[in-house]
């Protein structure tokens, strides 16, 4: 008989290829797993993973079997949240994705306010890059991410909160003219620091700047707070989100802030969940509770940084 277990052994086999890494993650032992998965082949009729010496490859029958191991699992798992979730808004168990360029700018203000209005909810928080946030979301790891828009998959519902607008960030001394807003052609001239392969920050800024075709240095950071640092050490300039503002760049009067000539560039921030999620309530109630805290990063971010032009 197919049971649940099976499934589960066998997705995070598909996930790791590799008997001894899934066994750990499933805190079995190796040999069990493998008996667990001919278990599985047999009840299925259908060969499975290939075993090789480096590790498994699923066949063609073991991937399909894989995607719908985990449409099930995922199934399953938002059964048990409605039933744990069906006490009231924002209790029980919740586990939260976030990208690093949002997580250190809004949780720390926002999960106080979340702890003292809905003290019944058990939060788990995962802060990495988007597309491991997304494969976690639909594999049923995560309840919901808070990322940047759009995500475009028939399987994800969205909520926008607000709008976080973009910065130049560049040396106090740079020969910028602070009488007029920064364009994406005057970056032309500049070195553009960005985030390393990954972060969706770093494809927004070469969005902004394909046109201008802006030299690139050979850092990636895998930190805003990186790349302030090589900003105000004379490596070249950076787009910052305005919610960082205040974190990342305070009272440096090493750094000077520019505004983009309008339409100013930047990004829709929201929360994504599955779309057979019983939580949406959930969801908008904690959406609710991050606009609430974004909404005086504007004003933050003129009062603190007085070198924004």
């Amino acid at each position: 008989m197919l049971t649940l277990k099976q499934l589960r052994y066998f997705e995070a086999l598909s996930r790791l290829h590799h008997f001894g890494r899934a066994a750990r993650e499933c805190a079995i032992s190796q040999p069990a797993l493998s008996m667990k998965i001919q278990e599985l082949e047999a009840t299925l009729g259908l060969p499975l993973v290939e075993r090789r010496r480096n590790g498994v490859r699923l066949t063609s029958a073991g991937d399909e079997i894989a995607r719908r191991a985990r449409s099930i699992l995922t199934s399953v798992r938002d059964l048990s949240d409605y039933a744990r979730n069906a006490a009231g808004t924002l209790s029980g168990g919740l586990v939260l994705g976030a990208i690093p360029s949002i997580a250190p700018y809004l949780l720390p203000a926002a999960l106080p306010l979340v702890r003292a209005r809905h003290p019944a909810l058990e939060l788990t928080l995962r802060e990495t890059q988007t597309s491991i946030l997304i494969g976690e979301l639909l594999a049923g790891e995560l309840d919901t991410i808070l990322l940047s828009l759009p995500v475009e998959h028939a399987e994800i519902a969205t909520l926008a909160l607000f709008t976080d607008r973009f910065v130049l960030a560049a040396r106090s001394d740079a020969s910028f003219d602070r009488s007029k807003p920064i364009t994406p052609e005057i970056l032309s001239r500049e070195n553009l620091l960005l985030l390393e392969d990954g972060h969706c920050l770093r494809d927004q800024a070469l969005n902004l700047c394909q046109s201008a075709r802006a030299m690139r240095d050979r850092f990636g950071a895998s930190s805003l707070a990186t790349l302030v640092q090589l900003v105000a050490n004379g490596y070249g300039v950076t787009l910052l989100p305005e919610m960082a503002v205040p974190i990342e760049v305070s009272n440096d009067d090493r750094i000077a802030l520019y505004r983009f000539a309008e339409p100013q560039p930047s990004r829709s921030i929201g929360l994504a969940w599955r779309r057979t999620s019983p939580q949406a309530a959930d969801f908008m109630a904690l959406g609710e509770i991050i606009t609430e805290v974004a909404a005086p990063l504007p004003e933050l971010t003129a009062t603190r940084s007085p070198a924004l032009v």
